[in-house]
C-alpha cells in the first residue's frame, strides 16, 4: 500500500468546452510506499484526513494548515526512509501553500 502525490492547478477549458479541468503541475510517486506507514496513527488535524487506499485532496489552506503536523512528525521520526517520505511531503505541501488555487491530491491503492 503506497500513497503518491500529486501537485494540481485547475485551468479554465477552451470556449465552451464545460468544466474546468486540473493539470498536474507537480507529482511524486518516489516515497509512496514509505509515506502510507509514516502517516499511519496519526489521529488529529489535517493529516488524519489522509486515507490511504482512496483519493484525498488538499487545498492550498489545508496544505498549509498541515505544515507544522508534518514538521513535528518529521522531528519525532526515528526511520530514515519514512523521515524521507515525510520531507517530501512537506515540500509538496509548501508548493501547494505558495499557488493560491491549487490542490495537492493523495492518491491512495
Amino acid at each position: 500500500m503506497g500513497i503518491e502525490l500529486e501537485l494540481r492547478v485547475g485551468r479554465a477549458p477552451a470556449r465552451g468546452k464545460g468544466r474546468r479541468r486540473e493539470v498536474v503541475v507537480r507529482a511524486s510517486h518516489e516515497h509512496g510506499e514509505m509515506l502510507a506507514p509514516a502517516l499511519e496513527g496519526v489521529t488529529g488535524g489535517r493529516l488524519a484526513r489522509i486515507d490511504p487506499y482512496r483519493d484525498t485532496r488538499f487545498t492550498d489552506q489545508d496544505a498549509q494548515a498541515a505544515l507544522p503536523e508534518v514538521a513535528a512528525l518529521v522531528r519525532e521520526c526515528a526511520d530514515p526512509s519514512r523521515e524521507a517520505a515525510l520531507v517530501d511531503l512537506a515540500e509538496m505541501l509548501e508548493a501547494c501553500a505558495a499557488m493560491p488555487g491549487s490542490c495537492l491530491w493523495f492518491i491512495g491503492d
